[in-house]
């Protein structure tokens, strides 16, 4: 488990992913309340797609947000209204309370021991940039996600899997590097997302200013 200090701006344990949690924390975007078009507005950005393909991300994840602090229809009308409640996700409908991964617990705190674990999902993939490096491709992120799905036993829910496809995908989708079968998730990356709350250069370079910059 990592305890180390962590730089930037303190993010809500009740706020359980690791991109949000890094947009918040670097300033991109508040910790509390945050209007649809603006969260949907980053992760086209961040998803470096242009023209009507960033569209698309755009609106996948407002449809996203738009059910992320409940599923009523109360609760549906104030999130597309007013904004997503950043700081009051977890234990909403996205919430697999506890299962998953495991990386990060229910009190933000990062297992390195799990980081490990999906290392060993991984496989030597090469770095567009520099070198080689332990990540993973669609494949090897379709496997973990089973293995977690039967780690967690009796505890799984049905939509689990459902859950699971709008996260380490994402995470492949928008962080991944390389193209077509051989895109992968760097292992690194996931590390320094989940530990120090931090995008890669590349991304971030895609964003606008951050506003507590």
């Amino acid at each position: 488990m990592s305890d180390s200090p962590i730089a930037g701006i303190p993010v809500s344990p009740n706020n359980p992913c690791p991109f949000l949690r890094a947009l918040v924390a670097n300033g991109y975007v508040e910790g509390h309340v945050v209007p649809l078009s603006q969260l949907s507005e980053m992760i086209g950005f961040a998803s470096g797609e242009t023209g009507l393909q960033q569209k698309k991300v755009r609106i996948e994840a407002w449809m996203v947000a738009v059910i992320a602090n409940g599923l009523g229809p109360a609760r549906v009308l104030k999130s597309a209204t007013s904004g997503a409640v950043l700081d009051e996700l977890r234990n909403g409908p996205l919430d697999k309370r506890g299962g998953g991964s495991r990386i990060l617990d229910a009190d933000a705190k990062v297992h390195e021991d799990q980081i490990e674990r999906l290392a060993s999902f991984g496989k030597h993939c090469k770095d567009p940039a520099r070198g080689i490096e332990i990540g993973l491709t669609a494949k090897e992120i379709e496997t973990f996600m089973a293995a977690n799905i039967k780690r967690d036993g009796d505890a799984a829910r049905w939509y689990f899997p459902i859950l699971m496809k709008g996260e380490w995908p994402i995470l492949l989708k928008i962080l991944g590097k390389g193209e077509g079968e051989a895109r992968y998730l760097s292992v690194a990356e996931v590390r320094t997302l989940f530990v120090e709350r931090r995008l890669p250069e590349r991304i971030t370079a895609r964003l606008p200013k951050p506003a507590a910059a």
